[in-house]
């Protein structure tokens, strides 16, 4: 397609009309866009020859298209025009009319300034107006007003004569009158009323004095009590109607009621002398339920129900009580008395019939749930405060007793003896009689308490004497090794005082044994006979004591004879020089064994608790005929005696006088080498009493204790 072709495609605008040039480069570039646009469309069509006779039609509608869209384009910008005119002359009386209103604000403020300046210059008249009002106001109340003072003095004097209601009557007729005034004089306060806060706290106290004396004036006067509590509680009614704040007239008399009973009861501190404590409490005992009583059957019925006076009576002697024991107990300590007297009645007679939880008292006075009159630490205290002067007393007591009983023995005179001729003595029974005594009464109070008491009473027979009768101490249900620390301590002391029973019949032993063993002692039995001999004439005496301690008497005797009889043989004093003296010694032993045997059984002592029979063992090691058989002895010897050591054996050997040096090595070397010895019950150690020289160097094991 040439050039002409397409410039007579070209759409030819109507007469009359331009095409402006761009105003802005987006509708240059949309032109361009349109025209490139319709340029496209115009090739598409008249791409074919058979199309171009159709160019005249499609010009035809391109004109009248264009036309059209011209015509609705005039119609749009005219229609936007006329939109346009009218918002410009609505905005034009939009500015009059808010020209106008500026005018007419800057008039009202102009007024508003005159008006101000006005207002200023009335100020003073409408004070004047106010205090009109006010004048007018007193002007009718003046009579009333003038009244006040004579109506406040009134009143005084009947709060002075105890007429409560009265007094309360005019009082409130008063503060009515101060409560019309004050809203008219908008809350001044008059100097006429000025006496009325004092007069109500007058009334006030008035009414707690008469509370606090609620028990006497329930007797006496119960109208007084009547009208002091109705004053508190009309006037707690009346200020929670109008909304006032209130006097708490009504607490201050429930106060005073507590108050007054706590110091009825426990106003004095109570400091009691030693002893004093006991009428104290049996004072409380008495005095308490009949308070009660009192409360309920008078006092109840004058205040409203409510008050719970039985319940408040209660709570307030017992919290009282309470408070005033813990004083006591904070205070100086008390004495063993007085802390088992507190410990009683607070545990058993308070909570009991005859005072708090008699039957004759409401459920109302029950105070089993309240806190107890004394805490557990408190009952810690005053237990180990008695158990501490307890055993303080028994301590001297004891103390005393037995001085008396050394004083009595130790008189020229023999011992009082009983029915049967043994010795007697009272003063074993009556201890036993005061501890279980002690005991007994401590059951009274709690089982912890007697318990401390059992504990500290077996701790003093301890150091005291064994009796037979110990064993009545032990509680019922107790361990049957309660007994035994005290049994052991008491066992030792009873052989301590045997020991020195026997230390004058060892005295006059000791020179007699001093001869032992000689050449002497082998040809006569003359110095056993003696030390016989004055055996039992020393223990003749033990016929006069009750068994078990006359057996123990006689046991102690035979075994300290047998220990002197084996120091002596272990001192090296004789060496046999023969078959025929190891001979004679060996009869000497069996000889002297049956005589000790004989003599003890007389005094009556039983044969197996005799130690005699030692010098029988010993017989067959210094009898034994070969030597080489020495081991088996002292093996054997070993076995019956376990404490016999080498230094023992090494002595026993040198009596004998015909040991070597090797045989020797061999025998004491059994004593290791040999079966351990088995334990026996009840063996009393004898050897390791009994010193003996230690041997030479040559003679020990390389591994004994003398090596």
């Amino acid at each position: 397609m040439d050039s002409a072709t397409k410039d007579e495609m070209q759409p030819s605008l109507p007469p009359g009309s331009s095409c402006p040039g761009p105003e802005w480069p987006e509708q240059e570039r949309a032109e361009q866009l349109a025209r490139g646009a319709a340029l496209k469309w115009a090739s598409g069509i008249f791409y074919r020859p058979e199309q171009l006779a159709r160019l005249g039609q499609y010009r035809s509608r391109e004109v009248q298209r264009t036309c059209s869209l011209e015509a609705r384009i005039k119609s749009v910008v005219q229609s936007y025009l006329e939109g346009v005119k009218t918002g410009v002359w609505q905005l034009a009386q939009a500015s009059e009319a808010v020209q106008g209103a500026r005018e007419a604000l800057g008039q009202a403020h102009g007024l508003l300034q005159g008006m101000a300046e006005t207002t200023q210059t009335l100020k003073p008249l409408r004070e004047q107006v106010a205090q009109h009002k006010q004048l007018r106001v007193l002007s009718q109340l003046l009579p009333r007003l003038w009244a006040v003072p004579a109506a406040v003095a009134h009143t005084q004097t009947l709060i002075d004569a105890q007429r409560l209601l009265e007094a309360y009557v005019c009082l409130r007729e008063l503060e009515q009158l101060q409560e019309e005034t004050w809203a008219p004089l908008e809350g001044l306060e008059l100097p006429v009323f000025e006496g009325l806060g004092p007069l109500a706290e007058a009334l006030g106290r008035a009414v707690e004095t008469v509370a606090g004396a609620a028990g006497q004036l329930a007797r006496e006067d119960p109208a007084l009590l009547v009208a002091a509590v109705r004053v508190a509680e009309v006037d707690a009614g009346y200020m929670a109607s109008l909304e006032l704040a209130p006097r708490d007239w009504r607490q201050r008399c429930l106060q005073a009621l507590q108050e007054g009973l706590e110091r009825t009861h426990f106003g004095t501190p109570l400091l009691p002398e030693p002893g004093a404590l006991a009428g104290w409490l049996e004072a409380l005992r008495v005095a308490l339920p009949a308070e009660l009583a009192l409360a309920e059957a008078l006092v109840a019925p004058c205040c409203p129900p409510h008050y719970k006076v039985v319940q408040l009576w209660a709570h307030t002697l017992h919290s009282g009580l309470r408070r005033c024991l813990q004083q006591l107990l904070e205070g100086p300590g008390l004495g063993a008395a007085d802390a088992f007297t507190l410990l009683h009645w607070a545990l058993h007679v308070y909570l009991g019939p005859e005072m708090m939880g008699s039957l004759e008292l409401g459920p109302e006075a029950d105070v089993s749930q309240l806190e107890p009159l004394l805490t557990l630490e408190n009952i810690e205290q005053l237990e180990a405060t008695f158990v501490a002067q307890t055993q303080a007393n028994v301590t001297q007591w004891l103390q005393r007793a037995l001085d008396g009983e050394v004083a009595e023995w130790n008189r020229e005179q023999e011992p009082g003896t009983d029915s049967s001729g043994f010795y007697h003595s009272p003063m074993p029974a009556i201890v036993l009689q005061i501890l279980e005594e002690n005991i007994r009464v401590t059951s009274l109070v709690s089982e912890s308490l007697q318990q401390r008491v059992h504990g500290m009473a077996l701790s003093e027979l301890g150091t005291f004497l064994r009796s037979s009768s110990v064993s009545g101490l032990q509680p019922e249900g107790a361990a049957s090794g309660a007994l035994a620390p005290v049994g052991t301590a008491l066992d030792e002391l009873q052989r301590r005082i045997c020991r020195l029973v026997l230390e004058a019949l060892l005295a006059e032993l000791q020179p007699l044994f001093a001869a032992l063993p000689s050449r002497r002692w082998l040809s006569s039995p003359e110095l056993l006979d003696d030390v016989c001999e004055r055996t039992a004439r020393f223990c003749q005496e033990f016929r006069r004591v009750r068994d078990p301690a006359a057996q123990l008497l006689l046991a102690e005797a035979e075994r300290m004879v047998v220990l002197q009889y084996l120091r002596a043989l272990m001192q090296g004093r004789l060496v046999c020089r023969g078959a025929h003296e190891r001979t004679q010694v060996a009869e000497r032993l069996q000889h002297d064994a049956a005589q000790l045997r004989e003599l003890f059984l007389g005094l009556g002592l039983e044969e197996s608790v005799q130690c005699a029979p030692v010098l029988l063992a010993l017989r067959d090691l210094l009898n034994l005929r070969d030597p080489m058989l020495l081991g088996l002895e002292v093996a054997g010897l070993r076995q019956k005696f376990p404490d016999v050591s080498e230094d023992h054996i090494s002595a026993l050997l040198d009596l004998r006088g015909d040991v070597s040096r090797e045989q020797r090595l061999a025998a004491l070397s059994s004593l290791q080498a040999g079966p351990q010895p088995s334990p026996s019950a009840g063996r009393r150690a004898l050897f390791s009493l009994v010193p003996a020289p230690t041997p030479a160097l040559s003679s020990c094991l390389p591994s004994g204790p003398c090596a």
